[in-house]
């Protein structure tokens, strides 16, 4: 076999080794068992909460044990057909298997990249805002650019997406928008989003068509599972209604059916204003206390507290990424340092890469960090 297509078996050895290490391999099939026992049990729905999360849980452990045998089989069976064809002197049996290998080492690296999704919410479901800062119409339009890019982004994953929220901003754009992103790992993948996005572009709204520089920041932070208990007391926050305002036609509101909650403590403030008033009511108790669970997460997680607290403004010093239209095309991710031209793609929704590159410099320092406190 050729050098190239030795190093690529190597490495989809490397990714199922470390694929086995997070599955616990051994134990996998069992515990798969017992998840489906459980299911058959009556009585599971009597508790709604408990039986989704048993049958999300099952439903991940099914489909990582396939993509492990899914793996393992492919790299058996293309190994086996480059043997047969150098044996029977069969190029195009060979070229097929290299070809299908190189395809598997993708999915391989993909899927290890995922394994490494073990934070302590990395699986939940996610709540994505959107802030524009400041500069008026520039800013706002550059905030609807983002929301855009993640709701394409989501899409593509097969992930639903849910409006919370949403204030308009006053020429174009928007000011501000909140969603609630929901499926597998969902927060474990959009965490590293959190921070200030910069835009530099010839303004579409500029009569002398100068180059602008505009700014909007983004906060990621985790559904909160049933399982997990957050007391708030009454008489920690306040309660607003408010006539949600919006493009008009039938979609505004005649009536304050909008909800905004304030945290008296922190000082953290949700909005909801697209359902009905006790649905927003609901929506926005939901956000605030995954607001809160975000907030103890970061104490325990000193690396996370440091960077939502670098956050600061949505301007000049605070940037994680660099988008450059003009004077040339440039995607850059200032953490990880990870590049690339194809604006375009990127602005609808191509990201995982950047969150790849991200969650590999988060996953390494930890790994140093490990093992600096085992000398």
């Amino acid at each position: 076999m050729r050098a190239e297509i030795l190093a690529t078996i190597d490495t989809i050895r490397k990714s199922l080794k470390l694929l086995a290490q997070r599955l616990d391999w051994e134990t996998a099939p069992h515990r798969l068992e017992e998840m489906n026992a459980m299911i058959e049990d009556g009585d599971l729905w009597s508790d709604p909460a408990r039986a989704q999360k048993l049958m999300r849980d099952r439903q991940m452990l099914s489909d990582a044990i396939g993509t492990y045998q899914l793996i393992e089989s492919g790299l058996k069976d293309n190994v086996d057909l480059i043997e047969l064809g150098e044996a029977e002197g069969d190029q195009e049996i060979v070229t097929e298997a290299e070809e299908a290998l190189k395809a598997l080492a993708k999915l391989a690296a993909q899927k290890e990249l995922e394994a490494l999704l073990n934070g302590e919410a990395d699986g939940n479901d996610t709540f994505l805002e959107i802030n524009a800062g400041a500069g008026g119409t520039e800013s706002a339009d550059w905030a609807s650019i983002l929301a855009r890019m993640y709701v394409r982004w989501a899409e593509k994953k097969g992930y639903d997406v849910e409006l919370q929220s949403e204030t308009p901003g006053e020429e174009a754009g928007i000011r501000s928008a909140a969603y609630k992103i929901s499926g597998p790992n969902a927060y474990g993948w959009l965490k590293s989003e959190s921070g200030v996005h910069r835009l530099v572009r010839i303004s579409p709204y500029d009569s002398a068509a100068r180059r602008h520089t505009s700014f909007s920041s983004v906060w990621v932070y985790p559904v909160v599972d049933d399982n997990i208990e957050i007391v708030i007391p009454d008489n920690e926050i306040r309660i607003d209604t408010y006539r949600s305002s919006g493009a008009g036609g039938q979609h505004v509101n005649t009536t304050d059916s909008a909800v905004r909650i304030t945290h008296i403590p922190t000082g953290i403030v949700v909005t909801s204003s697209e359902k009905s008033q006790h649905q927003n009511r609901a929506n926005a108790m939901a956000a605030l206390k995954s607001r809160l669970y975000q907030m103890e997460l970061d104490k325990r997680n000193a690396e996370i507290n440091a960077q939502h607290a670098a956050k600061g403004d949505a301007g000049w010093g605070n940037q994680i990424r660099s988008y450059v239209l003009h004077p040339y095309q440039m995607v850059k991710d200032l953490r990880t340092n990870h590049e690339t031209s194809d604006t375009q793609g990127v602005l609808d929704g191509d990201l995982d890469a950047f969150m790849a590159a991200t969650l590999a410099m988060d996953v390494a320092g930890k790994s140093r960090a490990e093992a600096n406190a085992d000398d």
